[in-house]
């Protein structure tokens, strides 16, 4: 309920409504329901279908179901000490007696009394006798409004100590008897045909109209039927991603309004000799993206391109490639990585890639920060790449990659003529941290990477700004990747399979989710396991990488894991994205249940990055069903997009992505797990409202 003047009723505070109180208006500020457009809003969590009660005869062990009926006995029993007691009444309906259970909670005895009818809701324990443990339940009680709360399908609301369920029930509904003329459409310049009469069941198709906004809300709270509700949530879910998809467009308008593009297409003279040099040939899918990306860098707005790649598709030297267009039009280009770990080796990479080209390549971090002066990369020689790769046509360039971390962001960095900003592993970063790096210079063209694959519901909501490119294909030449899951009493043949693999001269990870020992004994931790593997691989060396590190201390380390003096490199997720040597060949994670989907396919994709045949070991406790499947899932594909469309369905979006990183609003109605198709029409809808608007 937006954009409304201060006047509209359904702005009203609730303390003008009969009777709510100081005290009932600080219970439902609990919920965050300030005013009665806020409590027309408060989402019921379940609905009860009480014109088909159970008979306690009927119940069915682990199956929930409400049941009505008198309480004949009820009592509390305490245990020595205190410590320890159970209140339980006895409810009968003619058919059978429930046992209805609160264990340690001996001050429930005081809203219930012998005599009392009652709705009791949960899943039986027991069937001998039929017992309910802590089941939600609703005391029946005689008066006028009974046909709110009884012979109806009712709303069950999530609650806050103090309220019941009859008593904000009865709240709702008499403010939407008075209020529901007053609920109108937030958009009323769209136009949309009238479904007011019987809502179909099932899911919303495409072509049929939504109710109205009105009788979405009645119907929210006072379904008819049960598909009633799915109905109701589909269309206040519309209105959320509707307000989210027309900021999204405006955002995109504004740019294209009042920014023009820098003109950093490039002419080939750099791309051409870094393509020879780098001794492979680029992907088709690697190719289709580059003149992507080279027709946006030379288009009259600015460019914003999210690029989605695969673990190992080669974002990297895509990335390589949109920055020498930056490089040869005479601008700068800046790279942005989340870790000190990656910019540095991003660093060491471009400084091999760009030093025969004569390129200065600098590094910005918060310990390190280095010069031309301090790097001349102009003199930086490989093996096999001359200088004679350029054609000796080129001479040294002024203008220079910057590769940092969040120091990027920071007021110190202020590069003139920056044009190409790009950021690796975007999910990493916030939404606001991007804005302000290409607040830098004068609208400078964005490339933004991950590597972890955007579900399609994620990418109109969080990315709905950029335009999407996505590179599937793995570059030739690659060794197989094997994905294994184990129990823990499996390690012994694990350590085994490993040390095979050191004496054939491979490298290893081996990962766990803690830094340091806590209080969960069965999560192991770095610090401790460090030292039980150094003895299991002796004499082979054993590294240890985590984000507690000094950031020489993680240099040092993986310098030694890069010449191979260390062959077994302990760490936590700190590795999770951007390392890439080819001689390590194994990936053992512990406690894999404790990652998720999609950390778990970047950990992975540290390993398969050579010729040789890789495997990745998840080592989990797999008691669960959750778990199992989770992980079958990782077992029997390396698709990162349908991994990270299970991920989203399994643990939703805030997992997925971070807590810090998502930068949408949070949804009261909406569902990113499944709305993909609402989401697509409200992006419709968003672009005719602003359309008409420009004609207007």
């Amino acid at each position: 309920m937006t954009n409304r003047p201060t006047s509209n009723p359904l702005d009203a505070p609730l303390s003008t409504l009969r009777g709510v109180g100081a005290e009932r208006a600080a219970q439902l500020a609990r919920l965050k329901i300030h005013t009665t457009g806020d409590l027309l809003l408060h989402r019921p969590r379940r609905y009860e279908d009480r014109t088909q009660l159970r008979p306690i005869a009927d119940l069915a062990l682990g199956e929930a179901a409400t049941v009505r009926g008198k309480i004949t006995a009820l009592g509390t029993k305490r245990w020595r000490g205190g410590s320890r007691s159970v209140f339980e009444f006895v409810l009968e309906d003619g058919t059978a007696r429930l046992h209805c259970r609160w264990w340690n909670l001996p001050f429930m005895e005081k809203y219930f009394h012998a005599g009392d009818e009652v709705l009791a809701y949960g899943k039986p324990v027991s069937l001998k006798p039929r017992t309910l443990d802590h089941p939600e339940t609703e005391t029946v009680e005689a008066g006028e409004e009974n046909f709110i709360h009884l012979n109806r399908i009712v709303p069950i609301y999530p609650l806050t100590e103090g309220l019941s369920q009859r008593w904000l029930r009865s709240l709702v509904w008499r403010v939407l008897e008075a209020q529901e003329a007053h609920i109108v459409e937030p958009r009323p310049e769209l136009k949309r045909p009238p479904a007011d009469g019987p809502a179909s069941s099932g899911r919303m198709p495409e072509t049929l109209a939504l109710p109205s906004r009105a009788r979405a809300v009645r119907l929210l709270h006072f379904p008819e039927r049960m598909s009633d509700a799915e109905i109701a949530r589909q269309r206040l879910a519309l209105d959320e991603f509707l307000e989210l998809q027309l900021e999204i467009q405006r955002r995109r308008r504004a740019l294209r309004a009042n920014a023009r593009g820098l003109p950093c297409a490039g002419d080939n003279h750099l791309i051409k000799p870094f393509l020879k040099q780098l001794g492979f040939s680029l992907t088709d899918a690697q190719t289709k993206v580059l003149r992507e990306i080279r027709r946006d860098l030379g288009g009259a707005q600015p460019m914003r391109r999210l690029l989605q790649g695969d673990v190992g598709a080669g974002k990297t030297v895509v990335a390589a490639c949109a920055a020498l267009m930056a490089l040869e039009s005479g601008f700068h280009a800046a790279l942005m990585a989340p870790t000190e770990v990656l910019a540095e080796q991003h660093f060491e990479t471009f400084r091999h890639w760009f030093g025969p080209l004569s390129i200065p390549v600098e590094l910005r971090t918060g310990s390190r920060k280095t010069s031309n002066a301090q790097h001349p990369t102009s003199n930086v020689q490989r093996p096999g790449l001359s200088n004679s790769a350029t054609g000796n046509r080129q001479p040294a360039t002024s203008n220079s990659l910057i590769i940092g971390t969040h120091a990027l962001i920071e007021g110190g960095f202020d590069p003139e003529n920056l044009g190409l900003v790009i950021i690796d592993e975007q999910h990493k970063f916030g939404v606001a941290q991007r804005e302000k790096l290409v607040r830098k210079g004068s609208y400078p063209h964005l490339l933004v990477m991950t590597a972890t694959p955007i579900p399609r519901t994620l990418g109109l909501t969080l990315y709905g700004d950029l335009d999407i490119s996505v590179m599937n294909q793995l570059p030739a030449g690659r060794g197989r990747l094997k994905t294994f899951v184990r129990a823990a009493d499996n390690l012994p043949k694990v350590f085994e399979f490993i040390r095979g693999k050191l004496k054939e001269g491979r490298q290893a990870y081996v990962v766990y989710p803690r830094i340091e020992d806590s209080d969960f004994g069965e999560i192991k931790a770095v610090t401790r396991e460090r030292a039980k593997l150094e003895q299991e691989f002796a004499p082979f060396q054993v590294g240890l990488l985590h984000g507690k590190l000094a950031p020489e201390e993680k240099e040092h380390v993986m310098a030694g894991f890069r010449a191979n003096r260390v062959q077994i490199l302990v760490a936590t997720s700190i590795i999770e994205v951007g390392l890439d040597l080819p001689n390590a060949t194994v990936m053992l994670i512990e406690n894999a249940e404790r990652f998720g989907l999609a950390q778990l396919h970047q950990l992975r994709g540290r390993v398969g990055r050579g010729a040789h045949e890789s495997y990745c070991i998840l080592v989990a406790d797999t008691k669960t069903e959750e778990a199992r499947q989770r992980l079958k899932v990782l077992a029997e594909t390396t698709d990162g997009f349908r991994i990270a469309e299970e991920d989203l369905r399994l643990r939703g979006p805030g997992e997925l992505l971070g807590q810090q990183q998502s930068g949408l609003p949070p949804f009261r109605f909406g569902d990113l797990t499944r709305d993909g198709a609402l989401i697509e029409r409200a992006r419709r809808l968003a672009k005719q409202v602003l359309d008409n608007a420009e004609k207007s």
